[in-house]
C-alpha cells in the first residue's frame, strides 16, 4: 500500500507544505506506515490564521439563522459517511468499530447541538430598568480561535467540542491537529467544505508544537481551545491568558471508582470493563482505578477477571474484536513500562497483557487486559494517567475511606459510585471532587447539551466546552441601555448616575 502524503487546508484549499519534515502515521493495527502528515512551517501556520481573520469579517455578520444552515446540512452528510469514518478512525487510532463509531456520532451530537444556536445565543432583556431606561444584553461572536487536540477521539474532539460551537456562534476557527491520526480530521473537514462552509472559516495544519506555540501569542488568535495531558495544558493556559486570549483546557485524569459492599457486584463489574478497557484506555473519562470495599473485594475481583479473560483482542475493523490496539508503538512502550513499574512497586499482578501477540497482525500495537489488586496510595501506577487498558484496585475499608482516597487524587475529570444506597450516593455525588459524577454508571459523560466538567488539575479556564459553557466561550456579552425621547419633552434633568436605580 502507497503510503499518502497529505496536505494542509486554508482557505477551503488543500495545499502542499514547504516543509522538509513529515510525520509518520501508521495503522496501528498492523504498524506499517500508511501516510505522512507535513510538519507545517511556521508561514503555513500563520497563512492559516490570516485566512481565519479575514474570512472573520463576514462570517460574524451573516446572520446565525444562516450560519446554522451548514450544520444541518453537515448532520446529513456525516451521517451518510458515518461507516467510512468509522473505519478511517479504526485504521489510523486502533478503536474497535463500535468505539470508532460512537467517535464520530459524538461528533454529530455537537452538530445536532449547534443547529440551536439561534436559540443558545439569546441574551437577555429588561424594560424600565430605571424611569424610562430600558436594556438589552446580546451574545456577539468573538474572533479566531485555535484548536490543539490530542488523539484519541479524532473526530469528536475538534469536530465536536471545537467546531460546530465555534462557527455557528459566529467565529472563525485554526485546527492543530493530532499529528498521529489527522486522516479523520482532514476528511471531516472536506465533509464540512462539501456542506457549504465559506472560504477561511475553518483551516487545518498539522505541525510541532514548536509551530503550534505561534497560536498561543499570535495577536490575531483570542482563543484556544485545548484536550490533552496537564502539563502542557497549563503551560497552554499560563502563556495564552497571559497574552490576552480566554483558553479552555481540558487536560488528563485518574478517574476513580467507588465499589460498596451492596452493590450488584456483577454488573458494576461489566461497566468497569467496559470503563478501563473501552478504547484500550485511552481516554479522559477511562476509570482505571476502583476502591472496593475489603468485605467485598474477593468477590468484585473474581467477577472483573471472568469478564476481562473473556474480551477479544485483535484488529479495530474485525467486528468481533473488543479491544484493539493502542495508537502507536511508541505509547506501547510507555504503558509496557508502567505495567512493569507496577510490578517493581509492589502491586500484586491478576492479569498480565504485555505479552499478547495477534494472529496476522504480529506487528501491531497490542496489549492485553491489565489488573493490579493491592495497589496503594504511594504507587505511581495509583495516581498517574497511565493511558492504557490497565485497571488499578484500591481496597478500603467504607465509603469514607473511599472517597478520601479519591479526592486525594489531584486529577477530578469524571468519578462513580456503585451503590443501592440512596443515602450514600447522595452523599458521594455532593462530596465527590469530580466533575462528572456516575452513580452505577460507569462512563459519566454527559450528552452535549451539558458540559464536559472536569474539575482540579484536570481543566484550566472558567468555561466548559459544550452546553451553555461552550457558547458562552465563544461569544461575549454586550449591553445596550436605551432611552427615547418625546418631541415635546423637554426636560434636561440628568440622572446622577444613569445606571442606578431610581426611585
Amino acid at each position: 500500500m502507497a503510503v499518502k502524503r497529505l496536505k494542509y487546508g486554508v482557505n477551503g484549499e488543500w495545499k502542499e507544505s514547504a516543509t522538509k519534515k513529515y510525520m509518520p502515521i501508521t495503522d496501528s493495527n498492523t504498524g506499517k506506515v500508511i501516510a505522512e502528515a507535513p510538519c507545517c512551517t511556521a508561514e503555513e501556520v500563520n497563512e492559516a490564521v490570516a485566512a481565519a481573520r479575514a474570512a472573520y469579517a463576514g462570517w460574524s455578520t451573516t446572520p446565525v439563522s444562516v450560519r446554522v444552515q451548514i450544520m444541518f446540512r453537515y448532520k446529513a452528510i456525516l451521517d451518510a459517511h458515518l461507516e467510512e469514518l468509522t473505519l478511517l478512525v479504526a485504521t489510523e487510532l486502533g478503536k474497535n468499530l463500535n468505539e470508532a463509531r460512537g467517535d464520530v456520532l459524538k461528533a454529530i451530537e455537537v452538530v445536532e447541538l449547534a443547529c440551536s444556536t439561534p436559540t443558545l445565543m439569546q441574551g437577555d432583556s429588561l424594560m424600565n430598568v430605571s424611569h424610562g431606561h430600558d436594556t438589552v444584553m446580546y451574545r456577539e461572536p468573538v474572533g479566531v480561535f485555535a484548536g490543539i487536540v490530542p488523539y484519541n477521539f479524532p473526530a469528536m474532539i475538534p469536530f465536536g467540542w471545537m467546531i460546530p460551537l465555534c462557527i455557528t456562534t459566529g467565529n472563525t476557527f485554526v485546527l492543530k491537529a493530532a499529528s498521529m491520526v489527522p486522516q479523520t480530521a482532514i476528511r471531516m473537514l472536506e465533509l464540512l467544505i462539501e456542506a457549504g462552509l465559506p472560504k477561511g472559516v475553518v483551516n487545518l495544519v498539522t505541525c510541532s508544537r514548536n509551530e503550534a506555540e505561534l497560536l498561543l501569542k499570535h495577536p490575531d488568535v483570542v482563543g484556544i481551545c485545548y484536550v490533552g495531558s496537564t502539563s502542557v495544558g497549563l503551560h497552554i493556559y499560563s502563556t495564552a491568558a497571559a497574552h490576552g486570549k480566554r483558553v479552555q483546557a481540558l487536560c488528563e485524569a485518574k478517574n476513580h471508582g467507588l465499589v460498596l459492599k451492596d452493590a450488584q457486584l456483577k454488573s458494576a463489574a461489566a461497566r468497569i470493563i467496559n470503563s478501563g478497557f473501552g478504547c484500550a484506555g485511552q481516554r479522559c473519562m477511562a476509570l482505571p482505578v476502583i476502591c472496593v470495599e475489603e468485605q467485598v473485594a474477593d468477590a468484585f475481583i473474581e467477577h472483573l477477571l471472568e469478564a476481562a479473560r473473556q474480551i477479544k483482542v485483535g484488529p479495530a475493523y474485525d467486528p468481533a474484536t473488543a479491544l484493539g490496539p493502542v495508537v502507536s508503538a511508541e505509547h506501547k512502550a510507555r504503558v509496557m513500562e508502567w505495567i512493569d513499574k507496577g510490578v517493581a512497586e509492589g502491586a500484586k499482578l491478576l492479569l498480565d497483557g504485555r505479552n499478547i501477540t495477534v494472529e496476522g497482525h504480529e506487528e501491531g500495537f497490542y496489549i492485553g487486559p491489565t489488573i493490579f489488586d493491592h495497589v496503594t496510595d504511594e504507587m505511581s501506577i495509583g495516581t498517574s494517567e497511565i493511558f492504557g487498558p490497565v485497571v488499578c484496585i484500591k481496597r478500603v475499608k467504607n465509603f469514607e475511606h473511599g472517597l478520601a482516597v479519591m479526592n486525594a487524587n489531584p486529577f477530578a475529570n469524571g468519578s462513580c459510585i456503585f451503590t443501592q444506597s440512596g443515602y450514600y450516593a447522595r452523599e458521594f455525588a455532593a462530596r465527590t471532587h469530580g466533575g462528572m459524577v456516575g452513580i452505577n454508571v460507569g462512563i459519566p459523560v454527559p450528552i452535549s447539551v451539558f458540559p464536559f466538567s472536569g474539575h482540579k488539575k484536570s481543566f484550566f479556564g472558567d468555561l466548559h466546552c459544550m452546553g451553555k459553557d461552550g457558547v458562552a466561550f465563544f461569544t461575549e456579552a454586550k449591553c445596550v441601555t436605551t432611552r427615547w425621547f418625546t418631541e415635546a419633552d423637554s426636560s434636561t434633568k440628568v440622572d446622577t448616575w444613569e445606571g442606578t436605580i431610581t426611585r
